[in-house]
C-alpha cells in the first residue's frame, strides 16, 4: 500500500538509513521492500553521495543522493546497454551496483525473490561465472633481434618494463586536469577505470578490461609498503573494488576522482586509503 510522505530523506521513505537531501522537500510515494534480494552498503568516496536515477536505462537524475556508508535493501537487479549492473532500492529509484558492497550473500529462498532477478541480471551473473579466473592477455614488447641467452633476454625485459612504467607515469600526469564523466573512455573525459584502461592500452603494453571489478583480477598483489610507480591502486572491497588509480611514486597517485574534481594527482592518506594494490608490468 502506497502512502504519501513529505521527503525528509530516503531513510524515512524506504526504512533505510543515512541519506543526504540536496534539494528542497518534495512529496513522493513511499515504498517498503518487504522481501529484498539482498542488502548492500554504499561504498563511495568519503563525503560524496551516490547518484540515484529514476531508471537504470536512460532515467533522470533524482535530486537527492545515497550517502556513503548508508545501507539499502535491493528490490531488483538489472543490466544496462553498457553492461553496468544496477540495483533498484525504491520505487523508480536505481543506483549503480559498483558503488556498493554486499552486507550479506545473495540467497533467494523463495519464488517471489527469485522472480525479482531480471533476465538481464541472470545473464550477467552467468557471464561473470564464465569469465571468472580467465587471464587477461599481457603484451610484452620483445626486441626483433633476440638475445642468445636467457640472461640477455631477462635484462632486455627489465629495461623494457622500466620504459613502459615511465611511459605510464608520464601519460598519467598528462591527463591531470581533464574532466570526469561516467563511462568516459577519453581522450578528453574519463571515469576511473576508463582512465587506467586508456593509459595502459596506449603505452603500458597491457590490455586491461574496462571495469574496475575485472581490472583487479589482472596482475599480482603487492604490499602497500612496497609500491612502485605504475602499480594499480584499488578502493572498496578487495574482490569487488569501486575505484582505481595509478601510483606514480613518492606516495602519490593519479585518478579520475569525481565529476567535480576530474583527473587529479593526490597524496595517499589514511583518510582515503586503498584496499589492495596490483602490479601489471614486471
Amino acid at each position: 500500500m502506497k502512502r504519501n510522505f513529505w521527503k525528509m530523506g530516503l531513510a524515512t521513505a524506504l526504512t533505510m538509513t543515512g541519506v543526504t537531501v540536496v534539494a528542497p522537500l518534495k512529496s513522493v510515494n513511499a515504498t517498503t521492500i518487504k522481501a529484498p534480494i539482498k542488502r548492500v552498503q554504499i561504498n563511495y568516496l568519503p563525503g560524496k553521495g551516490v547518484k540515484i536515477w529514476t531508471n537504470y536505462e536512460g532515467g533522470q537524475l533524482i535530486t537527492f543522493r545515497a550517502q556513503n556508508n548508508s545501507k539499502w535493501n535491493v528490490a531488483e537487479i538489472a543490466i544496462d546497454r553498457k553492461d553496468r549492473l544496477w540495483y533498484k532500492i525504491g520505487e523508480n529509484e536505481w543506483i549503480e551496483a559498483r558503488y556498493t558492497i554486499d552486507l550479506e550473500k545473495e540467497k533467494p529462498n523463495n519464488k517471489k525473490q527469485l522472480h525479482l532477478l531480471t533476465d538481464k541480471a541472470s545473464k550477467e551473473i552467468k557471464n561473470h561465472k564464465k569469465t571468472k579466473g580467465q587471464k587477461v592477455e599481457q603484451q610484452l614488447v620483445v626486441p626483433t633481434n633476440k638475445p642468445k641467452n636467457n640472461r640477455g633476454l631477462n635484462a632486455q625485459n627489465r629495461v623494457n618494463a622500466t620504459q613502459r612504467i615511465q611511459a605510464v607515469v608520464d601519460m598519467a600526469k598528462a591527463q591531470v586536469g581533464k574532466g570526469y564523466v561516467w563511462g568516459g573512455n577519453g581522450p578528453d573525459n574519463f571515469d576511473c577505470s576508463g582512465l587506467v584502461q586508456y593509459i595502459y592500452n596506449q603505452v603500458g603494453g597491457v590490455k586491461l578490461p574496462r571495469v574496475t571489478t575485472d581490472q583487479v583480477k589482472v596482475g599480482s598483489t603487492v604490499s602497500m609498503d612496497k609500491l612502485k610507480p605504475g602499480d594499480l591502486l584499488y578502493w572498496g572491497a578487495v574482490n569487488a573494488p569501486y575505484h582505481i588509480g595509478i601510483y606514480i611514486g613518492n606516495n602519490q597517485f593519479i585518478h579520475a576522482a569525481t565529476p567535480e574534481q576530474g583527473v587529479v594527482q593526490q597524496v595517499l592518506s589514511s583518510y582515503f586509503y586503498p584496499c589492495v594494490a596490483k602490479r601489471v608490468i614486471f
